[in-house]
C-alpha cells in the first residue's frame, strides 16, 4: 500500500491600496477589536468550508470604546468612544466564527488615501488631534 499525503494551502494578500506611504508602518500598536462593534463592510466572511475563518479588512478605521478599552469601527455618531478616530487596522486579521475579540495592529500615524479606505470615511468628521492619531488623508 502506498500513502500519498495531500497538502492544501491558501494564501491571502492584504489589499493595502488605502496606504499612501510607508511612514508609520514600522511602529504599529497592538490592539484588541470587539467583533460586535465592527461594521459589516469591515469584515469578510469565509466562503471556504475548509478554512472557516472570517477576516477583518486591512484599512478599517477604528475608535477606542471607552468602557471596555476594546476597539470598534470608527463612527462619528457614536457616543461610546468610537466617535474619535484612533487609527486604522494595518493588516488583515483572521478570526474564528465564534470569536468575540480579535487582536490587530493599529496604524496610528501615516498617510492614507481616503477614497480607498474599506467602507469609506468622511474625513470632515475626523477631528484633528495633537495627542491622538496622526493620520493625514490624501
Amino acid at each position: 500500500m502506498t500513502l500519498q499525503p495531500i497538502t492544501t494551502s491558501t494564501s491571502y494578500t492584504a489589499d493595502r491600496a488605502w496606504l499612501a506611504a510607508l511612514h508609520g508602518t514600522d511602529s504599529t500598536e497592538t490592539i484588541t477589536l470587539d467583533v460586535a462593534k465592527l461594521n459589516a463592510g469591515h469584515t469578510q466572511a469565509s466562503t471556504d468550508t475548509a478554512q472557516p475563518y472570517s477576516r477583518v479588512m486591512s484599512g478599517v478605521p477604528v475608535g477606542k470604546i471607552t468602557a471596555s478599552g476594546l476597539y470598534g469601527s470608527f463612527d462619528p455618531a457614536a457616543t461610546d468612544g468610537r466617535q474619535t478616530l484612533a487609527g486604522l487596522v494595518f493588516a488583515e486579521t483572521l478570526f474564528a466564527p465564534t470569536a468575540t475579540k480579535v487582536p490587530a495592529a493599529l496604524l496610528w500615524h501615516g498617510v492614507v488615501v481616503a477614497a480607498k479606505v474599506p467602507g469609506g470615511i468622511d474625513t470632515t468628521k475626523v477631528a484633528p488631534s495633537v495627542t491622538g492619531p496622526q493620520i493625514r488623508f490624501v
